[in-house]
């Protein structure tokens, strides 16, 4: 059937009879999607999306088809197909920079992690004992400053106080120097 004669089905409001008249185009449209890549799928959506395009067109009063249903057809799938293509390429991007910014999220903890314990290794054996004491064996400052043999708990939670400014100090030095 030729391209006059689907325009009329159109015009009688005959839109089934042409979507099927124009189904014919189909394979080319597959063969062109398959080609850049698609699927059987996207080629359906395609071809569904560019007969869409097309019944909008012709229900307005000022279009004119200029070329064949097959040559319009097969351009508005082209330029769907790229569409598609293009927002598919930024959601990867966008994925890929979101999994980059995890990547380096997880470096920079373990930089931040290896500078804190670098930090704690240049403290002295008493400092290291103290935070440890505190941190890691979550012992009370008058269990501590017995341990550690301090005079009060008061001694003990200024010296704890002391070693921790002197970490600080240290990380922040490193972190500087590495920076």
């Amino acid at each position: 059937m030729n391209d006059q004669k689907i325009l009329v089905l159109f015009k009688n409001s005959e839109q089934e009879k042409a979507f099927v008249k124009l189904y014919a185009i189909y394979p080319k449209i597959e063969t062109l999607i398959l080609s850049k890549g698609g699927k059987k799928q996207d080629a359906s959506d395609v071809f569904q999306e560019a007969l869409l395009i097309l019944y909008r067109n012709l229900e307005k009063s000022n279009f004119k088809l200029t070329s064949s249903f097959y040559t319009y057809l097969y351009s508005v799938s082209r330029f769907v197909w790229k569409d598609i293509q293009k927002k598919n390429s930024k959601l990867k991007l966008q994925s890929l920079e979101e999994s980059d910014i995890e990547y380096y999220q997880t470096v920079l903890d373990e930089r931040k992690y290896q500078l804190a314990e670098r930090a704690f290794l240049q403290l002295g054996e008493r400092c290291q004992q103290l935070l440890q004491l505190f941190y890691h064996k979550t012992l009370s400052f008058k269990e501590i400053a017995s341990i550690m043999q301090f005079k009060s708990e008061k001694v003990a939670k200024n010296q704890k106080y002391k070693c921790l400014e002197k970490a600080k100090n240290i990380y922040q030095t490193s972190k500087s120097v590495t920076s």
